[in-house]
C-alpha cells in the first residue's frame, strides 16, 4: 500500500491527508497516495498535530512516545512514524484500505 511502508528498523511510515476542523476525529478512506483522516481540532498553535499523534497512539495501541511526526508539520499531507510496529497494528492499519 502506498500510504503505508513497513521500514528495517521494525517501524511504519504512514502518508496521510489530514482535514483539521472536522467534526470528529477519524479515518475516512484513501485520497490518493495517502489516507485521509478528519481531524476535531484546529490548526492552530499545533493543536492539530498534536491531536493527530495522540489520535494515533491511542488507535494504534501505542505509547505516545511511539508516534513521531516526520513530515508535514504545517501542511495537510503528512508523514508519521509509528513505532514498534507489531503484526496486529499492521493487520489494523491495512484493513483501513
Amino acid at each position: 500500500m502506498a500510504w503505508l511502508d513497513e521500514t528495517a528498523d521494525g517501524a511504519v511510515l504512514l502518508s496521510l491527508r489530514v482535514q483539521p476542523n472536522a467534526r470528529r476525529t477519524e479515518f475516512c478512506g484513501r485520497y490518493g497516495e495517502a489516507m485521509k483522516l478528519r481531524l476535531a481540532a484546529p490548526p492552530v498553535d499545533g493543536k492539530a498535530n498534536a491531536a493527530l499523534l495522540a489520535f494515533l497512539a491511542e488507535f494504534c495501541e501505542l505509547p505516545r512516545s511511539g508516534v513521531t511526526l516526520v513530515g508535514g508539520a504545517t501542511a495537510r499531507a503528512k508523514r508519521v512514524r509509528l513505532f514498534p510496529a507489531s503484526a496486529a497494528l499492521l493487520g489494523r492499519l491495512r484493513a483501513l484500505g
